[in-house]
């Protein structure tokens, strides 16, 4: 739910104090799944991300996403060996 209203305000149907907002209004209006290629997966407790999406007006290549350690940090990892491993799932 968009809870920013055309006068520059929060509708205050869907927006009545800070924690509601937070639970039920997005502001930022990314269209991930076209746009950037990320959708969740089928168990929603992973994402997929593709490498090209092709949109309307342009195509974009490569996906990323960034962990968050808290509300207002990003989650730094210390590799050992500067080393990155993951599970991919190619077989669709």
């Amino acid at each position: 739910q968009n809870c920013y209203t055309n006068d520059d305000t929060w509708d205050p149907d869907f927006c009545s104090d800070p924690v509601t907002c937070a639970q039920t209004c997005s502001v930022e209006g990314a269209d991930y799944a076209s746009t950037y290629g990320v959708t969740t997966n089928s168990f929603k407790d992973g994402v997929n991300l593709k490498f090209v999406t092709k949109g309307q007006y342009s195509s974009n290549y490569g996906s990323r996403l960034y962990v968050m350690d808290s509300e207002d940090k990003y989650k730094m990892f210390r590799l050992k060996n500067r080393e990155f491993t993951f599970t991919v799932d190619d077989s669709t």
